[in-house]
């Protein structure tokens, strides 16, 4: 696949459109709008605006926290005026910070929606494990000075995959109505000095993820087995549970749709794992009812689970 696809700059796009935006988040109080601080929605949403010369209201595939970084973040809008495919790439980058980029725009069916068409959200967290402070680095890895044993959290991670009440793992402050999420896969690997986080799911609750990499790094250290994660799990009391991870090694890498919705294809990232060469996509979803369901296919849930995940996270 190529990473330079050209620019229409004489078709206008209009109706709903969607668009993949990636930004640093450390300058922001997290992606959505707040009136008392800065956020990665408001400044986009006043960039479009001034492309489109009219007020312009943007909808995301999920939030993200203070300090969080994103490399495929999608969204969508209904244009108020029609413009063209460069037009709105380069004019909103023209009118943002250096810290959030438009990366595409594709015009969509008006049934799409960037979250409730959404069939899973992917995170990559980065540790940078080496006995000095990171520098090039700092702002987009979490920096650990001790030894990590990254096989051993590989298999303490494990225990979470599936549907579980993740009661654990969620921030006091979660306005989540229900501790349900369904874990399609996480895994940890090492690459040289840096160990990498890789999860996905239907969805994760308020500071998740980042609950989830603090137990872990408490198992690498060898204070904790491998079977931590599990006891935590089944305690679902979040107040016995293990430090929160820093936001700044924290990447929403993908949001993943049906293919029919014709989003572009990309490698994931951040670019820092680039030599990992996987795209977007390319993992098959597990045969869930809310993937089922939010592709227009009939669901049969099984007797006796537990309700579906509901999504009001991210």
């Amino acid at each position: 696949m190529t990473l330079f696809r050209p620019l229409d700059d004489r078709r206008p796009l209009s109706g709903r459109l969607a668009m993949g935006v990636e930004y640093d988040g450390s300058a922001y109080c997290g992606w959505q709008r707040l009136k008392h601080a800065p956020s990665v929605q408001a400044e986009l949403e006043r960039a479009l605006s001034k492309v489109a010369s009219q007020p312009i209201t943007i909808h995301a595939s999920g939030r993200t926290d203070s300090g969080v970084h994103a490399t495929r973040q999608i969204v969508h809008f209904d244009a108020p005026a029609p413009r063209s495919q460069k037009a709105w790439v380069f004019g909103v980058n023209a009118n943002l910070a250096r810290d959030i980029a438009v990366r595409w725009v594709r015009e969509v069916p008006e049934a799409f929606h960037a979250r409730f068409k959404a069939l899973a959200r992917r995170y990559r967290y980065l540790i940078l494990n080496q006995p000095s402070r990171p520098v090039l680095e700092r702002a987009n890895v979490t920096w650990c000075r001790d030894p990590l044993d990254a096989d051993t959290m590989h298999r303490a991670a494990q225990a979470l995959v599936g549907e579980h009440d993740f009661s654990s793992f969620r921030a006091a402050g979660c306005q989540s109505k229900t501790p349900w999420r369904h874990l399609h896969f996480i895994e940890v690997h090492r690459h040289g000095p840096l160990v990498v986080v890789d999860v996905q799911g239907n969805a994760f609750l308020h500071h998740m993820i980042r609950n989830i990499v603090g137990a872990l790094v408490t198992v690498g250290r060898g204070e904790q087995g491998d079977g931590y994660l599990a006891e935590l799990l089944a305690l679902k009391d979040r107040t016995l549970s293990d430090v929160t991870a820093p936001a700044c090694g924290l990447h929403f890498v993908d949001s993943l749709y049906d293919e029919a919705w014709g989003l572009p294809q990309e490698p994931l990232g951040p670019n820092l794992l680039a030599f990992l060469g996987e795209w977007t996509g390319e993992r098959e979803l597990p045969a869930c009812p809310m993937v089922e369901f939010r592709r227009g296919r009939p669901v049969a849930e099984a007797a006796g689970k537990a309700p579906m995940a509901k999504e009001d996270e991210s």
